[in-house]
């Protein structure tokens, strides 16, 4: 079957497992979780494919081996197109809605050293910098991880310090569950803010890149 939409039992489920983020829970309703969540949004990445390239949906567990927070389920879905490693499309389901974004989500040193020599060169720094302005201009907010001052080697009055202090660097929307995330309307919805992405991601894969380094 075809994409129509995410049923409200979806978010009904994500409800449910924020009060009781526990195996109990999600063994008790695995069955609702595969055909309210995991069904469709397999169907929308193989109906987004074509356009955008192949999403992966990422595991509903939770990695907790190094984590404080010992809570065993993620309580949302995420989908990724992986343009470059770290780099691509994401789409996100949770009992607050849906969450589009794009753009880099690595920090391997490398990408970080190449993204804010990018940053710093004029010649590319400034078209990142109006690709960011025209995204917050049409109402998207740019995340990722940042320094809280400037990074070392950078003048705190440069002209593109705030773009300087990230490490991460992604833009997003978030919508509220309101009755078009029942419909098919989700496509066209989520496919409209890939393509607003395009120029970022266009511009952290030319610049960014995939990482060099061997993984440890």
């Amino acid at each position: 079957m075809g994409f129509t939409g995410f049923p409200d039992e979806a978010f009904l489920f994500y409800e449910g497992l924020e009060a009781d983020n526990s195996k109990t829970y999600f063994g008790r309703h695995k069955q609702l979780y595969e055909e309210a969540v995991r069904e469709p949004m397999l169907a929308l990445a193989d109906e987004m494919a074509a356009e955008f390239g192949s999403a992966q949906l990422f595991r509903p567990h939770r990695d907790v081996r190094f984590a404080k927070d010992k809570s065993p389920y993620k309580t949302h879905q995420g989908a990724f197109v992986d343009l470059m490693p770290g780099i691509g499309l994401y789409v996100e389901l949770s009992a607050a809605g849906l969450f589009t974004a794009g753009g880099v989500y690595t920090k391997a040193p490398d990408q970080v050293a190449r993204y804010r020599a990018a940053v710093d060169d004029d010649l590319s720094g400034k078209p990142l910098e109006a690709i960011t302005g025209s995204l917050e201009a049409a109402g998207y907010a740019l995340h990722g991880e940042r320094l809280k001052t400037r990074p070392r080697g950078f003048d705190a009055g440069h002209p593109r310090i705030d773009l300087l202090r990230h490490r991460s660097l992604h833009a997003g929307m978030r919508f509220e569950p309101e009755p078009w995330v029942h419909t098919p309307q989700v496509r066209e919805r989520v496919a409209r803010t890939w393509r607003d992405f395009g120029p970022l991601v266009e511009w952290l894969c030319t610049h960014v890149r995939g990482s060099e380094l061997p993984p440890r």
